[in-house]
């Protein structure tokens, strides 16, 4: 008994063996990251961009990283605050200049920054949005502390006038030296590579998510007795309000049944409420204002039809909401919308009123015939498609991908900045 135990041991295969006799090296743990997201945009500011940052480190946190976001303060709302899962937030007193976001001096954001990378032995920073100058003094100061770096990028921009011009040049100083480029959509990244002419084989493509359990259909909400298309989108001129003032007067003349719900302020809010007051039409077009984000499901139900006129857009997630709710999707033909929810869930229109009218009349007529899907079947594909788990997975894999990238010296990055201006 105790030979062939012995001998036994002796022919026991080691573990790390496979059993074909190959040998196979143990598999080192999955490195755990200290990431700071950076952005001036963050809760209680609301958008896209705020929703993003929060929703990503919510995942992240539940593989067992650590986050930590860094913004500006927001009135009253200075030092540290922690969110749920323990998520805590540094609300740093830095000045805001313009639309929510801070001055570019990279100096004056420098100790306050440096104190959040050194207390929360930070080894990756996420900074977000190319509005966001807080985002872009990160990437600099975290460069010159030897920190991995990852910039995700929110938005289309143009390449004529001034504002795009000058946007683009400071996004070629930010990002020449970052280690990995995240955009939300394919047209993101090619305008994104060719607006900081950067080399695209740095650059992914993570698309946006939303939380389905945050927007399910509730056809009960509906009034039956008529047709209601719902808005949700700030009024301004980027999200083509004058396109849906246009459009409001012609499909109100032609379908009598047909009512307007338009969630959101902004300054173009005058341009809807001159066409309400130029047609009569206060009982059939109700102006919302603003909307807090708890309360956006409660107006999309009440809808039919989803109708997004923007002119520019990387990544529509207001869309993706309204799909959830199990409304019929109409939207412009622009940016990286066309990529973002199949066919059969979205009906693409030019970006003018003759084009949208023709789109909307269509799915109107679906609508009265019953020949649409339900809002349930609508509702389980969308769920399918879009999840922030695996939004946090393939961004967990960027980070991953940066443990064998080591940081450039002062010198170093230097000469690549001016290599990257001549």
């Amino acid at each position: 008994m105790g030979q062939r135990r012995r001998g036994a041991a002796v022919h026991a295969p080691p573990a790390n063996r496979h059993p074909d006799g190959l040998t196979v090296a143990p598999q080192a743990p999955a490195k755990k990251h200290n990431i700071c997201m950076v952005s001036d945009f963050f809760y209680p500011n609301m958008g896209g961009v705020e929703s993003h940052i929060y929703q990503l480190s919510q995942c992240l946190i539940e593989k067992g990283h650590k986050v930590v976001i860094a913004t500006h303060a927001y009135g009253c709302r200075k030092g540290v605050r922690y969110l749920t899962n323990g998520l805590k937030v540094y609300y740093l007193p830095l000045q805001v200049m313009y639309n929510q976001s801070t001055a570019t001096t990279c100096f004056h954001s420098l100790p306050l920054l440096r104190c959040v990378f050194v207390r929360e032995r930070i080894t990756v920073v996420h900074a977000h949005s190319s509005f966001s100058a807080m985002g872009h003094d990160a990437l600099f100061h975290a460069k010159t502390m030897g920190l991995n770096t990852v910039f995700t990028d929110h938005s289309l921009f143009g390449f004529a006038d001034v504002s795009s011009v000058l946007t683009n040049k400071l996004l070629t100083v930010s990002l020449c030296d970052t280690n990995h480029i995240v955009c939300v959509s394919y047209t993101s990244k090619e305008n994104t590579v060719l607006r900081a002419a950067l080399d695209p084989e740095i650059v992914s493509v993570i698309p946006n998510a939303v939380d389905p359990t945050d927007f399910t259909p509730d056809p009960s909400q509906r009034n039956d007795n008529r047709i209601t298309i719902v808005v949700v989108s700030r009024l301004v001129y980027r999200k083509g309000i004058d396109l849906l003032g246009g459009i409001i007067p012609e499909l109100c003349l032609k379908h009598p049944d047909l009512h307007f719900l338009i969630g959101g302020e902004g300054p173009k809010r005058i341009v809807l409420e001159e066409v309400r007051e130029k047609y009569q039409l206060h009982d059939r077009v109700r102006l919302l204002g603003a909307l807090e984000h708890k309360d956006v499901r409660g107006v999309l139900v009440q809808g039919h039809i989803f109708l997004n006129t923007s002119l520019t857009e990387a990544f529509c997630m207001a869309i993706v909401e309204g799909a959830s709710c199990g409304l019929q999707v109409v939207s412009t033909r622009v940016g990286g919308i066309p990529e973002v929810l199949p066919e059969d869930l979205i009906t693409l229109c030019e970006p003018t009123v003759r084009s949208l009218c023709a789109g909307l009349d269509s799915v109107i007529a679906r609508q009265r015939s019953g020949s649409v899907a339900s809002p349930a079947s609508i509702h389980a594909h969308v769920c399918t498609l879009y999840t922030w788990r695996n939004v946090a997975e393939r961004t967990e894999k960027v980070g991953s991908y940066m443990r064998n990238i080591f940081s450039m010296f002062s010198k170093s990055r230097l000469i690549h900045c001016h290599n990257t201006f001549n």
